[in-house]
């Protein structure tokens, strides 16, 4: 099973982030926030993942339509061929039913599109993963260019390949010890 999806559209800005303000100055000055007008430079990224192995491959584009047919190409070179049948869940959008993706479909056997229903992103495992490749790319950064988002894309799956592990469907985030169940104390009566 594969999760294909779309991550954009990225523009060149600033991303917001978690970092520590220096006040060694003036202890009680206001944070300060540089304003940021506009995006310079857009694109989308264009990824598929892998929940059982947690292996992701992701690829960078500068539209979305007329790209999805060779993106689905270069997916196809990164599964293995070992790989018999390939079950690729996404979006329910009408740039994935196009008819060059039914001609790879008829020149890629092993391929199967399973498209998840409208308004239910959530089903698919890519988006959990998108929120963390957010986190490790873009998170706190400012980025001039296009190129630049696509090098920060780049270093952080090669990050997380490198650091993979398989995905979960609803495992618990956090690290606490869930609450013992208990007694419910009963209303006092007056």
């Amino acid at each position: 099973m594969i999760c294909l999806d779309e991550m954009g559209p990225v523009s060149a800005k600033s991303y917001a982030g978690r970092a520590l303000v220096q006040s060694r100055t003036r202890p009680a000055e206001r944070a300060k926030l540089e304003i940021d007008y506009g995006r310079r430079a857009k694109g989308y990224i264009f990824g598929a993942f892998c929940p059982a192995t947690g292996e992701a491959f992701t690829h960078p584009y500068p539209g979305r339509g007329a790209h999805w047919v060779d993106f689905l190409e270069h997916a196809e070179t990164w599964i293995p061929r070992t790989t018999k049948r390939v079950y690729a869940i996404m979006e329910n959008l009408s740039s994935h039913r196009t008819t060059d993706v039914l001609l790879f479909l008829v020149a890629h056997p092993r391929w199967e599109m399973v498209f998840q229903p409208k308004y239910a992103a959530y089903l698919n495992l890519i988006e959990p993963w998108w929120k963390i490749l957010r986190s490790l790319a873009l998170a706190g950064r400012r980025f001039e260019t296009w190129d630049e988002i696509v090098d920060a894309i780049r270093r952080s799956t090669i990050y997380w390949n490198a650091h993979r592990h398989p995905f979960v469907w609803a495992q618990r985030r956090r690290h606490r010890p869930r609450r013992s169940p208990g007694v419910a104390l009963l209303p006092r009566a007056a």
